[in-house]
């Protein structure tokens, strides 16, 4: 087990901001939302999983921090138009959205089904152009933070879907929406302090102060995750 330490920042840095972050009940969608939350945010949490959401939710709280846990699938934009909704019953506001837009395939290129394929279009690309055209629809002053395919990942399909997502957040300045792009070099560890850096960077484009920041495509240098080591016999 590791020892948490998180950026020196003024305490509650982001106390007024209501943000929501999907896929927070796993990997960097968690690290995100438990980020923002001891920062003072108040942190909606969506997801496909009421339990694990919930689950988050009470480990946040219990930590001091503010967290509403939402089941919505974000590949469905009637799905992310129900939970904004609600975000806004409750909140009356939503100032940002974390997208975690990272699904990967351990398919190689040659092997990858049509089924594979729509799957990752749909995860990566779909949900982020729905996010970012619901905002601008309703919310257009709400910043939208995409996180996207690792730089680990080698496979010819995943070159279309960051071109893709580039193409979004360069060019959403036209339609007057603050987007920017986080490219980490791997994907989670699951270990809080390994993957820092890519909540501090959520963290840094959250703050008021950086608002006048768009269309940038930041990639995160992280530590390499450490080797599962086998120490049972019987598993050799």
């Amino acid at each position: 087990m590791t020892t948490e330490r998180r950026p020196v920042l003024a305490p509650q840095a982001l106390a007024g901001q209501v943000i929501a972050v999907t896929g927070a009940d796993q990997g960097y969608g968690r690290l995100v939302a438990s980020t923002l939350a001891h920062a003072g945010a108040s942190v909606i949490l969506t997801g496909n999983n009421s339990e694990t959401l919930a689950a988050v939710a009470s480990q946040l709280e219990l930590a001091g921090g503010i967290a509403v846990p939402i089941k919505a699938d974000v590949t469905v934009p009637l799905d992310w138009l129900s939970a904004q909704t609600r975000i806004l019953e409750i909140f009356g506001a939503l100032a940002g959205v974390v997208h975690v837009a990272d699904k990967r395939s351990q398919t190689n290129f040659t092997s990858l089904s049509e089924n594979e394929w729509m799957d990752l279009f749909n995860c990566n690309v779909k949900s982020s152009v729905a996010v970012a055209q619901i905002l601008r629809r309703r919310l257009p002053g709400t910043w939208l933070t995409l996180i996207g395919p690792h730089l680990d990942d080698h496979g010819l399909q995943v070159h279309p879907q960051r071109g893709a997502l580039r193409g979004l957040v360069t060019e959403a300045y036209a339609e007057d929406l603050r987007v920017n792009l986080l490219l980490p070099s791997r994907a989670s560890s699951g270990d809080e302090l390994l993957d820092a850096p890519v909540g501090q960077t959520v963290l840094s484009l959250a703050l008021p102060v950086m608002n006048h920041l768009r269309g940038n495509v930041i990639e995160v240098p992280l530590p390499p995750a450490p080797k599962l080591r086998v120490t049972d016999p019987q598993l050799l």
